[in-house]
């Protein structure tokens, strides 16, 4: 993995030791006040904590990706960045899995704070940014039995039953999820699939550019 997929790697061995630092030390309920996204921080709509003892709310989406509330939610995230990394990054090459990623928190971030911007609630895990990964994995490899529809072209119409799909499981599992101790944050995880779906080709041409 290290030499097939160097990003890929990375990418598993940071998010790892943070993750389990955090949790063997105690220190989640801290960083994830610390260093969790808090849609309410944007627009200061979060007015009870004094946020100069914070994080640089910019830094959250990509500090959040850090801190995980259970060996079983870091195990998770990780296990499921190793299976889609290290195919997508044989087609997109280090680079595009790094800023994937990286882009995949932004869309993340922007999703959970989309449907509630006053929430007080941190946003945790790196759920939101393998998502992104998940996406661009799910366009690379899926069997394409799609048609034009109209105007638009069958890798549009694959994209939006990509999205559409992964955007129900998510639903169901945030209903499901709601109310116990790990709460999913769906839309974040839709967030950054729907990134995965539309930047896995032109990231992929890229990379190909010189061949």
């Amino acid at each position: 993995m290290l030499t097939r997929a160097p990003a890929t790697a990375a990418i598993t061995i940071v998010t790892g030791i943070a993750g389990a630092v955090l949790i063997l030390s105690d220190l989640v309920g801290y960083a994830a006040i610390y260093a969790g996204f808090i849609p309410a921080r944007i627009g200061d709509a979060f007015p009870l904590l004094d946020q100069s003892d914070l994080l640089p709310v910019w830094l959250t989406p990509f500090s959040a990706t850090l801190v995980h509330a259970s060996f079983f939610h870091l195990g998770f995230n990780l296990l499921m960045l190793g299976y889609t990394g290290m195919s997508a990054e044989r087609a997109l090459g280090a680079k595009g899995i790094a800023a994937l990623y990286l882009v995949g928190a932004i869309g993340a971030a922007a999703a959970q704070w989309a449907i509630d911007p006053v929430s007080a609630s941190p946003m945790i895990g790196a759920s939101g940014a393998i998502s992104a990964i998940v996406g661009a994995y799910s366009v690379l490899y899926s069997r394409n039995r799609t048609r034009a529809v109209g105007p638009f072209s069958a890798q549009v119409v694959q994209g939006a039953w990509l999205i559409a799909a992964w955007t129900a499981i998510n639903l169901l599992v945030t209903y499901v999820s709601a109310g116990t101790d790990m709460p999913v944050a769906g839309a974040a995880h839709v967030g950054g699939f729907v990134v995965g779906v539309i930047l896995a080709r032109p990231l992929m041409r890229w990379h190909w550019r010189r061949a």
